[in-house]
């Protein structure tokens, strides 16, 4: 059987040319060799390292410090002459030392420090008006007086008063909280302080100062 083969891929017609291609890398690879440069490195290439030795600086110690000055004398003790027949007043020497049979006289000061009393808003027991509050209604529509100048000016409403009742049930410190004008106010003050004892107030079954607010109607008719 007969082979066929391309001519195309025919190596052996390309033998000549790998073996030229071959010569010539191997004899420019021994050109190279014998071309090549070497380098000798020595190391006075380099310099030299010069190194001053420095001698070591010897300090002298330090002086001792002088010592501090001796403390000035104490003041000495001044005598005072005096004459035969001055008298001397020896100054009186105490005791520091105490023991447990020690006995210490200490002066008792009594002092008598006026409290002053609580002035009460709210107690178990208010304080009356003799005859109680229709009797002090009464009393206030026969003691109020309209001021004139209220009259003229039409002037009406209600003034508030706040009074101190005390333990003797005597009315004190009257003063407006709340006026209306026209002189009403200063009526309603007059009013108040014209009135009769008032019953006490009470805390704890005990007669007290009770702060009391009342209310003072001026009506035009």
């Amino acid at each position: 059987m007969e082979l066929r083969k391309n001519p195309e891929v025919n190596l052996e017609r390309r033998k000549f040319s790998f073996w030229m291609i071959g010569l010539l890398t191997a004899f420019a690879l021994t050109l190279v060799c014998f071309e090549w440069t070497t380098f000798n490195r020595t190391a006075e290439g380099f310099g030299q390292l010069q190194m001053d030795l420095l001698e070591e600086e010897v300090i002298p110690p330090s002086a001792t410090p002088p010592p501090p000055p001796p403390p000035p004398p104490a003041p000495s003790t001044v005598l005072e002459i005096v004459d035969d027949e001055e008298e001397v007043v020896e100054e009186e020497v105490i005791d520091t030392e105490v023991d447990d049979k020690t006995v210490v006289d200490v002066p008792v000061r009594r002092e008598e420090e006026a409290e002053e009393e609580q002035i009460f808003t709210i107690v178990e027991e208010q304080p009356t008006f003799p005859g109680g509050t229709e009797e002090l209604y009464k009393y206030l529509g026969k003691a109020v007086k309209y001021p004139e100048m209220a009259k003229d000016a039409g002037i009406s409403g209600t003034v508030y008063v706040t009074f101190e009742v005390d333990k003797e049930g005597g009315i004190k410190d009257v003063k407006v909280l709340r006026g209306i004008g026209g002189g009403c106010d200063e009526e309603a003050i007059r009013v108040v302080k014209a009135m009769p004892k008032w019953k006490p107030g009470k805390q704890r079954g005990k007669a007290v100062r009770v702060q009391f607010n009342l209310p003072i109607k001026f009506t035009l008719r």
